[in-house]
């Protein structure tokens, strides 16, 4: 028997292993509160970083750029934070009002006290988030599941929001998920509790088209944040409700001009979709980035971010 195969052989034991010692020793339901203090301790609470209450989640929100600017409110996707949109940020605000926060149990805004994280749920939470910043008309950027918050904010408020900028959004049933949730499967939970950092370096490596494009630091940033007290089991229980009805007529609800962005390599959600929801919103352009990844507003920031200051100034 080859190397290669027994060290596979030893990884699979090694993620079975971990995952029955999860089981036997997984958290109850009960959220684990995550302090102020605690917060501002991380280091990756920024001078720019703030805590909103939206109906008793103390959300982290980030804004940078001029006050009186255009706005750009940025979603991040699963599992991640509001770091993931730094190279984005960092170009747009310049001449953006650039808005980003950690969704409910994500990132130093931690888990929910009343465990509000099916779909409807979020995207009710990033409008109040909005209304709670006085925010009156917006773009809209979100990556995989902030995608689906976005586009679905912009159906149910269209007023409020002027352009969406969907990166690889979730839309169409994926890994068996429709109006029902799927059962988390074991591997999964373990991850997502206990995952050891090479485990998510090597999960995110799968993000990306090609993994040389990946920052050394992000695997330590993200596992990091995934430990943040109660996160990981709030991740689990996202899962647990999270659903993806057929989108086709809300779709065609979304009036915001749009610009749909996605990677050729993407593993997660499968490039086949851009053209179908691209073909469902009313009015969509679409970019296919024939060697990038699910995550290519990472991989690729100059590039992409380029694609997006051309499409806000037409």
């Amino acid at each position: 028997m080859s190397r290669s195969v027994l060290a596979l052989l030893a990884l699979a034991a090694l993620v079975v292993i971990g995952a029955l010692v999860w089981m036997l020793t997984r958290p109850g339901a009960e959220e684990v509160p995550l302090d102020s203090e605690a917060r501002l301790d991380s280091p990756y609470w920024s001078d720019a970083d703030r805590l909103v209450d939206v109906d008793g989640v103390m959300a982290r929100v980030r804004s940078e750029g001029p006050a009186d600017a255009p706005v750009i409110v940025m979603v991040h996707g699963f599992s991640y934070s509001l770091e993931s949109w730094d190279a984005w940020a960092a170009d747009l605000s310049a001449d953006y009002h650039v808005i980003r926060m950690d969704l409910p149990g994500h990132g130093l805004t931690g888990p929910d006290p009343q465990q509000r994280y099916s779909v409807p749920e979020t995207v009710e939470f990033l409008g109040n988030l909005l209304d709670e910043l006085d925010l009156e008309h917006v773009t809209l950027a979100g990556n995989s599941l902030g995608g689906l918050v976005s586009w679905r904010l912009a159906a149910e408020r269209p007023e409020l929001v002027d352009h969406l900028v969907l990166v690889a959004p979730g839309a169409y049933s994926i890994n068996g998920v429709t109006e029902e949730p799927v059962a988390v499967p074991m591997g999964v939970s373990f991850y997502l509790t206990s995952a050891p950092e090479a485990m998510v370096a090597a999960a995110s490596a799968g993000l990306f088209g090609d993994v040389s494009r990946m920052d050394p630091a992000l695997p330590a940033r993200v596992h990091a944040l995934m430990n943040t007290p109660g996160v990981g089991q709030a991740l689990v229980e996202r899962l647990e409700v999270f659903t993806l009805p057929d989108p086709t007529a809300d779709l065609a609800r979304v009036q915001a001009p749009t610009l749909v962005m996605w990677g050729g390599r993407d593993v997660m959600i499968p490039v086949e979709q851009a053209s179908r929801i691209a073909g469902d919103l009313p009015q969509a352009e679409l970019v296919i980035y024939d060697d990038l990844g699910h995550v290519l507003h990472e991989e690729d920031s100059a590039r992409t971010v380029a694609d997006v200051r051309a499409f806000l100034a037409q």
